[in-house]
C-alpha cells in the first residue's frame, strides 16, 4: 500500500513556513513541497483546500500583506477573495499542509499535526 500523499504549500522565506516542513521531517514525514508562489495553485484549488480547512476565504488570506490592502479586500465577496488569491498567490496565508482530503494552516507549525 502506497502512503497517502501529502503536500506543504511552502514559502522558504517563511519562518513558520521552514519551522512547519523541519517539525514535519523530524517526524519522519516528507511531504510534497510546491513552492506555491512560483507554482501558484488555481482557483479551483484555492476552493479546494478553503473547504478542506473548513474556514473562508478571508480565513486563509495574509490580511497583513501590502497588497491585501492596495486591492481594498476587507470587505470583498468571498468570490472576490478567492479569484485574488489565484491572481496573487502572495495573498495566501502559509504555510498550508494537505494531507488526506484535509488541510491545515502551520500557525504556530504544530496546528498541521492534528490532521496526521
Amino acid at each position: 500500500m502506497m502512503p497517502a500523499q501529502m503536500t506543504l504549500w511552502h514559502n522558504p522565506r517563511c519562518t513558520k513556513s521552514r519551522q512547519t516542513l523541519a517539525l514535519l521531517q523530524e517526524r519522519g514525514l516528507q511531504p510534497a513541497v510546491r513552492l506555491y508562489l512560483q507554482d501558484p495553485p488555481t482557483e479551483a484549488e484555492i476552493i479546494a483546500v478553503r473547504n478542506a480547512l473548513g474556514v473562508t476565504a478571508d480565513e486563509m488570506m495574509r490580511r497583513g500583506e501590502t497588497l491585501f490592502k492596495e486591492m481594498g479586500l476587507a470587505t470583498a465577496p468571498e468570490d472576490a477573495l478567492l479569484a485574488a488569491m489565484a491572481a496573487h498567490p502572495i495573498l495566501i496565508e502559509r504555510p498550508v499542509l494537505i494531507h488526506n482530503g484535509r488541510a491545515a494552516i502551520g500557525r504556530p507549525p504544530e496546528d498541521v499535526l492534528a490532521i496526521l
